[in-house]
């Protein structure tokens, strides 16, 4: 399993609770799909946390590197549903910073490993 790792802020206008439900619909129908794994949305509590770190923290998985591609290549092929769903959770977002993350050590490692 990869994460697709998000930080975000949203605008200053921005409603939390709006943009949770705008966020769930759009990866609901991402995973319903099969384009996602699953996803969890996760607030900082208690405002700890280093100047770097981000309101919001998304966590995305996805089996492989495809089936990520598949998810970015959804916006485009997913018809209009897929648009209006996308841009309402944009809309709250000001920054966005990402990363992909992967179990460590991950089992091809293990395997090879335990030959040695």
């Amino acid at each position: 399993m990869n994460i697709y790792h998000c930080m975000i802020d949203l605008k200053s206008d921005a409603k939390a609770l709006v943009f949770a439900h705008a966020l769930d619909a759009w990866l609901s129908l991402l995973r319903d799909d099969g384009r996602i794994e699953g996803w969890r949305l996760m607030r900082r509590k208690l405002n700890l946390g280093g100047d770097d770190c981000a309101d919001f923290l998304l966590e995305i998985e996805v089996r492989d590197l495809a089936q990520l591609d598949s998810a970015f290549r959804f916006l485009g092929l997913g018809g209009d549903e897929a648009v209006h769903r996308h841009d309402q959770v944009h809309q709250h977002i000001a920054r966005v910073d990402f990363g992909l993350y992967r179990p460590f050590p991950d089992p091809e490692r293990v395997e090879r490993m335990a030959l040695l």
